[in-house]
């Protein structure tokens, strides 16, 4: 959809939302659904520890720039799926005003840090009860240093349990610093390479950003910022107040101060990058690939296999793109369970009725098979034929249109879009429509990071479409951009101050500038030069907060172009594609269940929402053991006729390797050398007495968990710090000193009442009644060992 407007109006926003509010009915209130929080999380921690498989939405996003994210449990190990941030909040805060309007803007603003503390809270509190029936103005934004919006629930994990994050596209990746900043993360974080890249910079710019921010307003007093006091939480408008708090008022927890420069290189550093299809195993149980989605440049979807079965999760896709390599479905054939994590429902207001059959062949002959692969063919030409890169062709064309209309008429055109894909195109459309046209107009990218970005889009031809592929193999720029730039055509600077830019600048114009919030960036600046410039043009992408993004700006006689782009699967796709993947379950959300039609017979179909945990059904009652063909020959099997069970003795090694279980006859030589995982249960009293004995001082901590899941802590004082972790499951040695985790495992080894010996390759998952001994994953030595 795209709908123009010349200054566009801005919603009245109702002054009845509830909210919680510190007193004793609704303080207990809070403190109930704080419990419910934790409550669930506790929960989602039994099953991780028992091995039940389970799934968390913490949050459904907001579209392309805020994507979902999922804790996932599977075999033990606890996945999370993507790490965004909430960008559009900081529409609540209002920009930097420009030189000319910065004293004046002091002087009318109380909150300003700048201003006079003899005010207090007295004259502000008056002056904003007599503006609660106003429309909303500029005035009731909050002038300070943005903070930035993390997921809901996310802070309220203890970041310890994770052991894999998974992260599907660039913006999934921008509240990763966040986490991994904090004390005792130590997950693997797998990224594709392309992801990484556009990541690590679209990270950075957002810190440069936000340091002319910053020197705006100085350094922070105190690490609890004015407008977070809940008296001045009080005095925000409805709207504001349900960004700033959310509608239960849980989501304050989730702001936090941006991360720096080097928070964002330390977390790169603990990136690992993936290759497209490229598979890496965890822990030797769970195997991970990354396919294209289609979404952007990098953007994917995860395939997980482990002894349990497969599972693939499907993030916000498109079939057909024209720059990125298309969504890559068949990739995800033969998992057992899909996660439906793509929350855009381009098409939600459609009813969707579907004339296909989703019966599988009951049946497994040749002839079935056949018709089942006829079937699937059909269907993916059907999910290709309707055609959608043509109509966002037809969206950029229109859009390119709009362009020439506004500098025929001597107006400049602020494009503020951030999605790197649709930025390329545009480039290219707008050079071919000016070059028809024969206009003379440059066009600017102004950015801190613009040059290593269009650097970048030119050397990834593996995450790019086929037909950018071929442009490589004829010798060809994957992207038109390398020759605007050689043509002059298009000019790249790092900032609106640079001072090549203002010997360069010349108007009417086409700059593409970010922030696509308008509250960060060079957008800002130009947006303030051009807002009363009714010939001039801001494009932006439509969204829930673009009144708001506006509002500081107003009165506006610049002409606004509101564009949505396809950020999705459609919802008519959503059951052709579960019918060519045929999974056994699919978890889908519970929005997709009100606003559509949706009907399986092939499959369990489970819906999930927002801070629920959801317990995936185990497909496979029993384990799989690969079995050497020399032990397989010494089978002596004896029949036990009461049990009706035929049984026989083995001895072997037993090793856990790209998910599969194996047995075989071993080697001796090669066994010694490798370290020995025991079986059994610790007796902490015991172990407390050995590690008195090898000069380690160590007290025993509160025991966690439920009766029959219980956890207990052994914490080591001296000569160094340490923490024991003992679970039914595993114990789990956490110290910086590897010689000291050495003589504890040692003194654990000494305490275990060793039911059998088993050794291994890596660390086995035992049974229930079983115990494993391995090393924290932040250990580079025992991280090799194990």
């Amino acid at each position: 959809m795209v709908r123009t407007s010349s200054s566009p109006g801005l919603k009245k926003f109702g002054s009845g939302g509830s909210l919680w509010r510190w007193g004793s009915l609704d303080h207990l209130a809070l403190t109930t659904r704080l419990t419910a929080y934790c409550r669930n999380i506790l929960r989602t921690e039994q099953s991780r520890i028992g091995g039940s498989d389970s799934k968390s939405c913490l949050s459904k996003g907001g579209g392309y720039h805020f994507p979902p994210c999922h804790i996932l449990n599977i075999c033990g190990f606890s996945i999370l799926l993507d790490c965004p941030l909430d960008l559009s909040a900081l529409t609540i805060f209002s920009p930097i005003p420009t030189s000319s309007k910065a004293s004046s803007f002091d002087e009318e603003n109380p909150s300003c840090p700048n201003h006079s503390e003899s005010s207090d809270l007295e004259e502000p509190m008056v002056r904003k009860r007599q503006k609660v029936e106003k429309p909303l103005d500029a005035d009731d934004l909050i002038y300070a240093e943005p903070w930035y919006k993390t997921v809901k629930n996310l802070h309220l994990w203890n970041v310890s349990f994770i052991d894999v994050v998974l992260i599907s596209s660039p913006t999934g990746m921008l509240g990763l610093p966040f986490l991994t900043r904090m004390k005792g993360f130590s997950a693997k974080i797998y990224v594709t390479e392309a992801a990484a890249r556009l990541g690590q910079l679209m990270m950075e710019d957002l810190v440069s950003m936000h340091l002319e921010i910053r020197q705006f307003f100085g350094p922070e007093e105190s690490s609890f910022p004015q407008w977070m006091k809940w008296e001045d939480l009080m005095l925000l408008p409805s709207s504001l107040k349900n960004v700033a708090l959310g509608k239960d008022g849980g989501e304050l927890g989730g702001w936090l101060s941006l991360y720096s420069a080097a928070d964002v290189k330390d977390c790169m550093q603990k990136v690992l990058r993936l290759k497209y299809a490229e598979e890496i195993c965890y822990n030797s149980t769970l195997i991970i690939k990354a396919f294209s989605s289609g979404l952007e440049i990098g953007s994917c979807n995860w395939t997980i296999n482990g002894p349990k079965g497969g599972v693939g999760f499907i993030s916000s896709s498109i079939f057909d793109s024209a720059h990125a390599m298309n969504f890559d479905y068949n990739a995800l054939r033969g998992n057992d369970i899909i996660i439906y994590s793509d929350f855009s429902f381009s098409d939600g207001t459609e009813d969707v009725e579907s004339g296909y059959d989703n019966s599988i062949p009951t049946t497994c002959n040749r002839s079935s098979l056949r018709n089942y692969e006829n079937d699937c063919q059909e269907l993916a030409k059907s999910l290709l034929n309707v055609d959608e890169g043509l109509e966002e062709r037809d969206k950029l064309a229109f859009i390119c249109s709009c362009v020439i209309d506004s500098v025929k008429a001597g107006g400049s055109v602020l494009i503020p879009i951030s999605r790197l894909g649709i930025v390329l195109l545009l480039l290219e459309h707008i050079s071919t429509s000016l070059d028809v046209s024969t206009l003379k107009v440059p066009m600017y990218i102004i950015s801190s990071l613009a040059e290593e970005f269009l650097a970048f889009s030119n050397i990834i031809p593996e995450w790019l479409c086929k037909q950018r592929q071929e442009k490589l193999f004829s010798g060809e720029p994957l992207f038109a951009h390398a020759k605007l730039v050689n043509e002059k055509k298009l000019h790249v600077f790092p900032a609106v101050h640079s001072p090549k830019l203002l010997m360069n600048w010349q108007e009417p114009c086409i700059v593409f500038s970010p922030h696509w919030s308008l509250r960060l960036g060079p957008a800002v600046h130009l947006l303030q030069r051009w807002s009363g410039d009714q010939n001039s043009l801001l494009i932006l992408e439509s969204g829930p907060d673009v009144d708001l993004a506006l509002l500081p700006f107003k009165p506006m006689e610049m002409k606004v172009l509101e564009c949505s782009f396809l950020s999705g699967i459609r919802l008519q796709n959503v059951e052709p594609l579960l019918k060519i993947l045929q999974p056994k379950v699919v978890l889908l959300p519970k929005d997709l269940k009100q606003t559509s039609s949706l009907k399986s017979n092939s499959c369990s179909t489970f819906h999930y929402c927002v801070n629920e945990t959801l317990h995936i059904p185990s497909l496979k009652d029993n384990s799989e053991l690969e079995i050497a063909t020399d032990l397989a020959s010494q089978f002596n099997w004896r029949n036990l006729k009461q049990e009706n069970i035929n049984m026989t003795r083995l001895k072997g090694e037993l090793c856990v390797d790209h998910g599969r279980q194996r047995l075989s006859t071993g080697n001796q030589e090669s066994s010694e050398s490798r370290p020995l995982v025991h079986w059994g249960s610790t007796d902490l009293e015991k172990l407390l007495v050995v590690l008195s004995n090898r000069g380690i001082k160590a007290t025993l901590g509160d025991a966690f968990g439920s009766e029959s899941e219980s956890a207990s802590l052994v914490h080591v004082h001296d000569p160094n710090q340490a923490l024991i972790e003992v679970r039914t499951t595993s114990t789990v040695i956490s110290t910086a000193d590897e010689s000291l985790a050495s003589i504890i495992f040692e003194a654990i080894e000494a305490t275990v009442k060793a039911a059998r010996r088993i050794s291994t390759l890596l660390p086995l998952f035992a049974s229930a009644t079983g115990q494993r001994i391995s090393f924290h994953k932040s250990f580079p030595f025992f991280q090799k060992c194990f």
